[in-house]
């Protein structure tokens, strides 16, 4: 039996510039959704590119991971990457 992964994922507006972290199932679905204005916390932040994603195993260290992002430590990593680039996906 296959085991469902998650992502979590940072996205940057590019109308503001600013950023948003959160995690999904299926992450192609949930930048549609984003783009789209289904998501009211981006929805006014429209277009949306996706900067950096992680893979998990599951959905608790996705939870997990998406907390880290936004807490001091993960956005001063953030912050970093924005000056040295980004890594390419990650695993969790």
């Amino acid at each position: 039996m296959r085991r469902k992964m998650f992502y979590v994922y940072i996205l940057q507006s590019l109308k503001d510039k600013r950023t948003y972290v959160g995690y999904a199932a299926d992450i192609k679905l949930r930048l549609c959704q984003h783009n789209a204005g289904k998501v009211r916390a981006t929805k006014h932040r429209r277009p949306l590119e996706l900067l950096f994603m992680e893979k998990c195993d599951t959905l608790a260290m996705a939870k997990h991971r998406e907390l880290y992002w936004k807490s001091g430590g993960g956005r001063r990593k953030l912050a970093k990457y924005f000056q040295e680039g980004f890594p390419h996906a990650q695993l969790c």
